[in-house]
């Protein structure tokens, strides 16, 4: 791609990731993820990723009311995603690019089937101090190979009974930690290039004004119908990266 066919691409998917988060409170790094491995390697498209993911997740987790009561209760998992995300980024950092484009293509069919059968968990007390940490090991592997932050802390976080304000702050934060560790594995396996770098910089002002498109959409559409075409989307483009990396 040109320089200029480049910065339009990103422009239009961070619009289109940022109006999904707006509209389900998720979803901008699995759908940039998903779309820009189309055109780029997964590395490559997991830098860009970062300043976008890191903003609007800090505005998320920011806009919540209670964020010291849950770092007291997820740091377990929280630093159990930071560890595994560092250490697996290499797998998403290798040149083995067919790799991680398989293992994003899995992980988004994964949650693309979970969300299209409104999978629920419900996740007891006795239950939270052990498998807190295992979600936050498997996240973070799953985000090193992948690029991409739901599988399994989504449904896991959502199966805390927390209120909905403390879920939408609990996503924000899990999913910044995620980012920052991301961008430090990527960074110790020199794969941020200065042009990603830049793209991800480009990024942020179409991903904050899809976020605001997105709000004004929710008050507009059921957000159970958004949420069905979401997922079903994202399975097709998730069977596509799969069969792209055959």
């Amino acid at each position: 791609m040109t320089l200029t066919s480049a910065t339009v691409y990103v422009t239009l998917i961070f619009l289109l990731a940022g109006a999904v988060k707006g509209v389900v409170g998720l979803g901008l790094p699995t759908v940039a993820m998903g779309l820009l491995s189309l055109r780029m390697p997964p590395a490559e498209a997991a830098a860009i990723l970062l300043l976008p993911s890191f903003i609007t997740n800090v505005w998320q987790l920011a806009e919540g009311p209670r964020l010291g009561a849950l770092l007291r209760r997820l740091w377990p998992t929280l630093l159990a995603v930071f560890a595994s995300t560092f250490i697996a980024a290499g797998v998403i950092a290798s040149t083995k690019s067919t790799v991680a484009g398989a293992a994003l293509g899995g992980a988004l069919l994964i949650y693309a089937a979970a969300g299209l059968r409104n999978f629920h968990i419900n996740v007891s007390p006795g239950t939270e101090r052990w498998a807190g940490p295992v979600v936050g090991v498997v996240t973070g592997f799953i985000t090193g190979a992948t690029g991409t932050f739901v599988v399994p802390a989504v449904p896991y976080l959502a199966g805390l009974g927390l209120a909905r304000d403390e879920l939408v702050q609990a996503l924000g934060l899990s999913f910044t930690v995620s980012t920052v560790a991301l961008a430090l594995g990527l960074l110790w396996h020199d794969a941020l290039e200065f042009e990603a770098v830049s793209n991800s910089a480009i990024a942020v002002v179409p991903a904050l004004v899809g976020m605001m498109l997105g709000g004004w959409i929710r008050r507009r559409v059921s957000p159970e119908r958004f949420r069905r075409w979401f997922f079903i989307g994202l399975a097709l483009l998730a069977i596509h990266l799969l069969y792209a990396a055959l």
